[in-house]
């Protein structure tokens, strides 16, 4: 491509015989907003490090402003204008904003002497960049998703970027969040700075990109003009597979409520709070963050035990105050960070599936049966299409959407009766969200009730036969599926 900024031309690498990258292409030109998007495991994030010096090509070649360069380190990709921002940010937590920003610039200089005037100088004119509004003195573990994301942006612009990658950069972000950090992409667009945003969220692809690449088990499937695409050629890309759209309908319902909700109240979180759960259908509740949905999920689960109103199961009133409470009545939560709240990471895939199940597994003597055990295991990857190689292997080996499949599997091996999930797909690619959809509509149909909480509007309108939006710790509005819409949904959230 003529006028190109970045080319990386026909890229190999392989780890220890597993190609990662089999002859990729990429180019970017000054300006643009490049979508690199593909499932887990597509290769993305090796290309990434290709392309910034942490990785060399096996074979292949990264050219720059018209230059081929031969080999380069990290150090080497910030000089040329080449930065990237992970979805960690790479920030310092402990130090203020002004520190972080000016730490680079200190260092390179080789200044002994800390110069506060300067270094407060620095971090002015870096946050001007972007018209970021924040106070230099607070330290960074203080700030939002939002904001560190920010900071780290503005860092990037103090080296004179050229080529900022951003990698899954809306993952924590709200909505609002989202809007914000999109109107500074289209600052830097037209500063002549060139965006490598790298996503798999459908949306995002379609409103902030120019053009698109899409990567599938390490081999480029197409490139093109964004305008060219639409949803169904872009998840089949993506997957290699079709789907439906079919929006889910509640069938068979129970005739008396699995769980219900009366004025149930928790401080500083959520108040008079009433809704009713039957068997078979799947309940959406969404809200902004700060709309108290993700405390009404730790509060029916009892890690945060509400402090008015009732909850009853199956018509009996019942006190959850923790999640042996919860898990007793029939109740489970699949949380909303899978990483620290749901897996047992350097665990095996096998431990964390049938952790639930340790007593009925046992003997008699409570010595492990080994057969049973591995007859579970089998079972459980197999309903679940948990792709792995060996059940043995530790959790922290397998995919985000692996990992919320192994989620799902140890909560429903308990024998529930309804299950509430906080963000179940965040962080999930576009072929595993569908299949977990599919999983759970086909619990509902089994007769499970089943509560979706997420800010996801396409996902709840999917799936969910009845929404509940919150604002500011209230129900503001309850519709059927007919009803929900994205614009009603969201001229209610607002």
């Amino acid at each position: 491509m003529s006028g190109s900024l970045l080319r990386a031309v026909d890229i190999h690498k392989s780890f220890a015989g597993v190609h990662a990258l089999k002859g990729v292409s990429l180019d970017i030109a000054p300006g643009e907003i490049h979508c690199l998007a593909g499932e887990n495991g597509c290769g993305k994030s090796t290309l990434i490090k290709i392309i910034s010096g942490v990785y060399q090509p096996d074979a292949g070649y990264i050219e720059f402003d018209g230059k081929k360069l031969e080999k380069i380190s990290p150090i080497d990709a910030i000089l040329l204008g080449i930065q990237v921002i992970y979805q960690d940010f790479s920030v310092f937590p402990n130090l203020t904003v002004m520190e972080n920003l000016a730490l680079n610039s200190e260092l390179s200089d080789k200044r002994k002497l800390v110069n506060w005037q300067r270094m407060r100088k620095i971090a002015e004119e870096a946050v001007s960049k972007i018209n970021f509004q924040v106070d230099l003195d607070a330290q960074v573990g203080s700030l939002s998703v939002a904001q560190k994301q920010m900071v780290a942006i503005s860092r990037a612009l103090m080296t004179g970027a050229r080529l900022i990658i951003m990698d899954e950069p809306t993952t924590a972000l709200t909505r609002k969040e989202v809007q914000a950090l999109f109107k500074v992409i289209m600052q830097l667009k037209a500063q002549g700075i060139a965006i490598l945003f790298v996503s798999h969220k459908l949306n995002e692809v379609f409103e902030i990109s120019d053009r698109f690449t899409i990567f599938r088990n390490g081999e480029l499937v197409v490139t093109g003009n964004t305008r060219d695409l639409d949803s169904a050629k872009f998840t089949y890309y993506m997957t290699g597979r079709e789907f439906t759209d079919d929006q889910f309908a509640a069938e068979n319902l129970s005739e008396n409520p699995l769980l219900e909700v009366r004025d149930l109240g928790l401080t500083g979180a959520f108040e008079s709070i009433s809704f009713k759960l039957h068997g078979g259908e799947i309940l959406g509740i969404t809200g902004l963050l700060d709309s108290g949905r993700s405390e009404l999920a730790l509060a029916l689960f009892g890690i945060r035990e509400a402090d008015s109103g009732e909850i009853l199961i199956k018509g009996e009133k019942v006190r959850i105050a923790s999640p042996q409470d919860a898990i007793a009545h029939g109740l489970g939560l699949v949380p909303e960070d899978r990483l620290s709240e749901g897996l047992f990471l350097p665990r095996s895939i096998a431990d964390n599936l049938i952790i639930s199940e340790v007593d009925r597994l046992a003997g008699p003597f409570k010595v492990f049966d080994r057969k049973k055990r591995e007859a579970e295991v089998e079972r459980l990857v197999r309903e679940f299409a948990i792709a792995t190689p060996n059940p043995r292997n530790a959790a922290q080996t397998l995919s985000g959407g692996n990992q919320q499949r192994v989620v799902l599997g140890k909560w429903l091996a308990c024998g529930l009766d309804v299950l509430v999930l906080n963000g179940p797909t965040v962080g999930v690619d576009i072929g595993s969200k569908h299949d977990i959809h599919t999983i759970l509509q086909g619990l509902a149909r089994e007769g499970m009730g089943i509560i979706i909480i997420s800010d996801d509007l396409p996902e709840v309108i999917q799936n969910c036969s009845r929404v509940i939006v919150l604002k500011a710790g209230r129900i503001v509005q309850e519709m059927d599926a007919a009803e929900a819409t994205e614009q009603a949904i969201l001229s209610q959230m607002m």
